[in-house]
């Protein structure tokens, strides 16, 4: 056989694996769209309009990744953590919101007894291969074995570093409830779980609980876990409000006014979960900086700032400290009450805010 023809033939194998991986993770999404009014020609879409991912863009980003000099993308000695243990989530109290940062953008609420989850991501790896991809620069506090029964699993989108496959089948038979945006149900059902167990969310659809007010509203960010189903799913962030406090969590998002418009409806908040890292001038709108994740707590009225989505993947090019460094000077400038508990700490939705610059500790 020529060169050529074995050069055909290995192209040929290519994509057949391509598409064949890519048909075994694409999320399919809504078969009924009637009357979502972002919801066009079979995908979702921001209200502003944003950037498309194109090949052009994709190959530039991974030119840049493989060019570019990159220092201090991770931290240098193990990240503090304070390790829990079930006994030790039961013994809180049930007058009151708690609240446990496990990871990225993984926290852990005890809702007034009830334990909820958000944005559940337990692997080592925030990919759909568990030998490629970012991988985790430490383990979780505590192990989705070792978590007491979870009551409400809360999901802002079906990224990778945010809807972990394998931890949504472990929590199958532990978990009561799942609410997840329109289109992400598809996928939880085809990963095991009971229909009558998932409850999706258009924007601003509320749910009442026995203890609070759910939300969901907009972001500006997009969906997608495969090569061909972009936007095909919903993304967006969660309003918890109880009877006398509330919380906001934003999942992914880039600046928009989108926040002023959440605020006006449900704040203030006592506490906002923002999103402060994975930023980039590439992907500017849909993801913020630090001083515009400050900005949007100060649009959504909140009391008291933890930033999320850091200190645990390398998802971008600025290196692992600067998204902490960053939102601690520019909350300072905007007199904003910043908190940064380590991974596994627990504090309530009113506690003083916590100053630690943990980050420190392992950044040489």
């Amino acid at each position: 056989m020529t060169f050529f023809k074995w050069l055909v033939v290995i192209i040929a194998v290519i994509i057949c694996g391509v598409y064949s991986v890519n048909k075994s993770l694409v999320a399919h999404g809504l078969e009924n769209t009637a009357n979502i009014k972002h919801f066009d020609n079979g995908k979702f879409h921001n209200d502003a309009k944003v950037e498309p991912t194109t090949l052009k863009k994709t190959l530039g980003l991974i030119a840049r990744y493989i060019k570019e000099k990159r220092t201090n993308i991770s931290p240098s000695s193990p990240v503090p953590m304070h390790s829990l243990t079930k006994d030790m989530l039961d013994k809180l109290s049930n007058n009151t919101i708690h609240v446990v940062k496990l990871g990225h953008s993984t926290v852990l609420l005890k809702v007034h007894g009830e334990y909820w989850l958000l944005d559940p991501v337990f692997s080592e790896r925030a990919s759909p291969f568990s030998f490629l991809g970012p991988k985790r620069f430490s383990p979780t506090p505590i192990s989705i074995t070792d978590l007491p029964e979870i009551d409400r699993v809360l999901i802002s989108h079906n990224h990778y570093d945010h809807l972990d496959k394998a931890a949504v089948k472990q929590l199958a038979t532990k978990t009561k409830q799942f609410y997840v945006p329109l289109g992400v149900e598809t996928d939880l059902q085809k990963w095991g779980i009971e229909p009558s167990k998932i409850s999706s969310f258009n924007w601003w659809q509320e749910q009442k609980t026995e203890h609070a007010l759910v939300a969901f509203t907009p972001t500006q960010h997009f969906s997608g876990r495969g090569i061909s189903d972009t936007n095909n799913t919903l993304w967006g962030s969660w309003v918890i409000k109880s009877k006398e406090q509330s919380l906001f969590f934003s999942g992914d998002s880039g600046y928009f006014a989108g926040f002023k418009e959440i605020g006006n409806k449900y704040g203030p908040f006592d506490l906002t979960l923002i999103e402060t890292g994975a930023y980039d001038k590439d992907w500017a709108d849909i993801h913020m900086t630090p001083e515009e994740s400050v900005k949007a707590h100060l649009d959504l009225q909140g009391k008291t700032m933890v930033p999320i989505h850091n200190g645990t993947f390398d998802l971008a090019f600025h290196t692992w400290i600067d998204p902490l460094e960053r939102v601690t000077a520019a909350s300072t400038a905007n007199n904003v009450a910043l908190s940064t508990p380590q991974f596994g700490q627990i504090f309530t939705i009113n506690d003083a805010p916590i100053h630690d610059k943990w980050w420190l500790q392992s950044f040489k």
